[in-house]
């Protein structure tokens, strides 16, 4: 279904969220809204593949729909490894469940409702979290990135997507531009990008590309790097040695 959510005048826009409505519309959003999305998720794919371990676990925390997690476990064949997919959106958990198991595959994979802040990580080889970290307060981003360094076996990848912002004024500014006519290019109004600008500004709040580098490093990472970028959005990855 075409994302016409924010398509009429709102007399008040109310906070974004993963509802139904959302869940409905959203292959359609995120198509429209992120650069490079389908290229990032086919490639966590191919990076999954190469940094699986055998008897571990694979995690897509903020699954969504389950892009990830289909794309990961189209790839992964590493003896006794599972992908565990988790959400704290009913409606997208429920609407996951039905896209994983559409898949065939004898990857195991469960897919849980919960805050990723309270779900443990354990004996992972890959964890990724694909445009949800900018969702998290930023006061716990930290410490949630420790939990998940702690969580990897050693040779285990994070990666990392997130919409980003520049240090340097004019940097940012023009990559914000490009980001807002690809928008345009994709059909929304000028009223669509402004009231989906409004729901989103607080509950969505994303730090720096340095900030993301610099974070990952100081967690622990041995190898840190931005592996994709278009425009104001891109994926970094950290390897833990």
């Amino acid at each position: 279904m075409r994302d016409n959510i924010y398509a009429s005048p709102q007399a008040e826009v109310k906070d974004f969220t993963f509802d139904r409505s959302v869940v409905e519309v959203f292959p359609d959003m995120i198509q429209r809204s992120v650069p490079g999305y389908s290229t990032i998720v086919s490639s966590i794919g191919q990076l999954a593949k190469q940094y699986q371990q055998p008897n571990s676990t694979i995690y897509d925390l903020g699954c969504s729909l389950g892009a990830a997690t289909i794309s990961m476990r189209k790839f992964v064949d590493a003896n006794a490894c599972n992908i565990i997919g988790v959400d704290n959106s009913e409606a997208m958990v429920e609407r996951c469940k039905l896209h994983v198991n559409s898949f065939k595959s004898e990857v195991p994979v469960e897919i849980i409702c919960a805050d990723i802040k309270d779900i443990e990580i354990a004996n992972a080889s890959v964890v990724v979290m694909n445009f949800t970290l900018q969702f998290i307060p930023q006061e716990q981003r930290l410490d949630l990135l420790k939990k998940i360094y702690s969580g990897l076996k050693p040779g285990g990848i994070f990666i990392l997507s997130e919409k980003f912002i520049f240090d340097d004024v004019k940097i940012n500014d023009s990559l914000n531009e490009l980001h807002l006519d690809f928008k345009r290019a994709n059909g929304y109004s000028e009223l669509e990008i402004s009231q989906k600008r409004s729901a989103i500004e607080n509950v969505m709040k994303v730090d720096s590309f340095q900030t993301h580098l610099d974070r990952l490093s100081n967690v622990g990472f041995g190898h840190v790097s931005s592996w994709y970028q278009c425009f104001n959005f891109g994926s970094f990855i950290g390897i833990k040695k």
